[in-house]
């Protein structure tokens, strides 16, 4: 696990676009009968992204690193697709790690070029993941439970804020050092997705929590910040 630069807080975004541009692809298994919760899926997400960068083969001299670094050396980009029947188990037979939740089901691959999808991902569908909760989400009730908070005022479809989760659980695993890393990796990446109340987004966005701001490519206006990464060990 080692560590990785932070080039949101280290470079200008001219600089990151000048370089080959990867994206991280994640694939959600949705079967139209049996959608999972939003939240779930979302919770799942990020855990997914945190699973690929702890992964051996995503460090060091690992076959996914060369992959890695070119991404994480240039925008920090994630799309979400949505996968099911054949499609889904095609999709599944590419190099990669399937993250169980609660009910949901995603499966994250190694960054691969922007322009140079793999075809079994390529055609797979980006809109049309629209999830609901059926209940509201319990209140998280132990402090130290890392918490990915959704900005109150900020809309956007399911598969937009499972890409914001997974972006906002990288910028925390960035901040934290190798002892940290490996007790939220012994949890299994223990975590929670709520939305903030307008009172608590103010004061989690005051301090020095880590903070994603969209770059704009789709659905909301860029800088938008859309998530605060709150893990105990950054208060």
């Amino acid at each position: 696990m080692t560590s990785a630069p932070a080039p949101f807080e280290t470079e200008t975004a001219n600089a990151r676009d000048e370089r080959p541009q990867y994206v991280l692809p994640l694939v959600l298994h949705l079967e139209k009968a049996d959608p999972p919760a939003r939240t779930d899926a979302l919770e799942t997400s990020a855990r997914a992204v945190l699973t690929l960068l702890a992964d051996p083969r995503a460090t060091g001299e690992g076959e996914w690193a060369e992959a890695v670094h070119n991404w994480e050396d240039a925008r920090i980009r994630k799309v979400v697709r949505r996968a099911r029947g054949g499609e889904g188990r095609k999709a599944a037979e590419l190099p990669g790690i399937t993250v169980p939740g609660a009910a949901a089901e995603v499966r994250v691959y190694p960054p691969v070029p922007l322009d140079g999808w793999p075809k079994e991902l390529a055609k797979l569908q980006v809109s049309g993941t629209d999830l609901d909760d059926p209940d509201e989400p319990a209140p998280v009730a132990d402090p130290a439970l890392p918490v990915l908070w959704l900005n109150p005022q900020v809309e956007m479809s399911a598969g937009k804020t499972m890409a914001q989760t997974g972006h906002a659980a990288q910028l925390a695993w960035w901040q934290l050092d190798e002892a940290q890393r490996k007790e939220w990796a012994e949890s299994g990446f223990a975590l929670a997705v709520r939305t903030a109340d307008p009172a608590r987004w103010a004061e989690l966005t005051s301090g020095r929590l880590p903070l994603v701001r969209d770059a704009g490519f789709t659905e909301i206006a860029p800088g938008s910040p859309t998530v605060v990464a709150d893990h105990p060990a950054l208060r």
